[in-house]
């Protein structure tokens, strides 16, 4: 780890070295293993990705093919995981049936020995919408579905188990986008929280829970939920545009807008921003896509803010017709990939991550008899 000394957060300090992504880096911006966000997900598919996220390449038509059929061949619950999910009550946050579900998987299926770890990674790809829409479905609709969709893609499998049926392709594609798009992003809170564990010589499981974990937090992963709030606050653009202002003068925190790393825009937003208003023609919204539109305005044009990926990720699921507290954990089914190349590239060199820590409580003080303590 860099010796410079950090503000809050270990801002700007460097804590290691990977190969997997860069992350606003001029000259080359968002990038998994060297290639450009854009390229990938102009031309490329979610699993394309993922295989070349795990196996550090992209596939041969091959391999392609030969990959999605092993994750379809992964996609099914054992019997105790499902009896599990359905005491799980239905008020719980998806986000922690997903982390119960992938640590309570650890026991049904250790990994063993850490030779074991790339089928480990391309089961949780497999299995995470499972986990979520068995639990999901269960509890809001009373039935145990089938998990074992012949959708060829991780998206369409996805919207199949929520909608009972094969999704259109505008929507599976814009899903597969979304995948991509929230796949990887370096050492991010959740991906530094699973090389943290990993560092550990822990499990795969263990690290992939503590990732869950720390992508629960409205300030990493939840966002996206926080900025549907927001937009259904407001029935129009015009009381978006005052309303947004008026919680600006308040001081009050505006969830999607800015990003930590980033200082001009997100590359990932411009996707976003298309495919909800593409899906927004095609479903007939009339004010969604205009509301969410007029307060990144307002945030640009009163505090130079821009909308992050998770802004209008935000209305483009609500398009799908996919429920609010869902979509965290579509991140979580996407950035599993990520976290996985992370967690075998931590493995690969490993050192123990333990950084040092400015003390500033009191100074040495001399121990009190109980009896003379005021």
């Amino acid at each position: 780890m860099s010796e410079k000394k950090s503000g809050g957060g270990l801002a700007g300090v460097t804590a290691g070295e990977t190969a997997i992504c860069t992350v606003g880096k001029e000259g080359a911006g968002l990038t998994y293993r060297g290639y450009d966000i854009t390229d990938l997900a102009d031309q490329g598919s979610f699993e394309e990705v993922a295989y070349l996220l795990h196996y550090g390449k992209l596939p041969t038509a091959a391999e392609l093919d030969g990959y999605r059929s092993r994750l379809r061949g992964l996609r099914g619950l054992p019997e105790e995981l499902k009896a599990l999910l359905e005491t799980i009550p239905a008020g719980t946050h998806p986000m922690d049936v997903m982390r119960t579900g992938c640590s309570y998987l650890g026991n049904l299926e250790p990994e063993g020995d850490f030779s074991n770890q790339l089928n480990v990674a391309d089961r949780l790809v497999a299995v995470f919408p499972s986990i979520l829409l068995y639990w999901h479905r269960f509890h809001t609709d009373g039935k145990r579905i089938d998990v074992e969709t012949a959708d060829d893609s991780v998206a369409g499998h996805f919207l199949h188990l929520l909608h009972d049926r094969p999704p259109s392709e505008s929507h599976r594609s814009a899903l597969d986008t979304s995948l991509i798009l929230y796949a990887e992003h370096e050492f991010n809170a959740s991906t530094f929280t699973a090389r943290v564990i990993t560092a550990t010589l822990s499990d795969f499981h263990s690290a992939i829970t503590g990732a869950i974990g720390a992508l629960r937090g409205p300030l990493h992963g939840g966002a996206n939920e926080a900025a549907m709030e927001l937009i259904e606050k407001f029935s129009d653009p015009e009381s978006a545009a005052s309303g947004v202002r008026g919680m600006l003068e308040r001081k009050e925190k505006i969830m999607g807008f800015g990003h930590r790393v980033y200082t001009t825009s997100d590359p990932r937003n411009a996707y976003n921003k298309r495919m909800s208003k593409k899906l927004s023609e095609e479903t007939g919204d009339t004010w969604m896509y205009a509301v969410s539109e007029a307060i990144e305005k307002v945030m640009w044009d009163e505090k130079r803010l821009f909308a992050n990926a998770d802004f209008f990720s935000a209305s483009t699921y609500h398009f799908m017709g996919i429920p609010t507290y869902l979509f965290t954990p579509i991140f979580v089914c996407s950035r599993v990939t990520g976290w996985s190349a992370h967690i075998m590239e931590q493995r690969a060199n490993n050192r123990l991550i333990r950084p040092g820590a400015d003390y500033t409580g009191p100074s040495l003080q001399e121990w009190v008899a109980l009896g003379e303590r005021a």
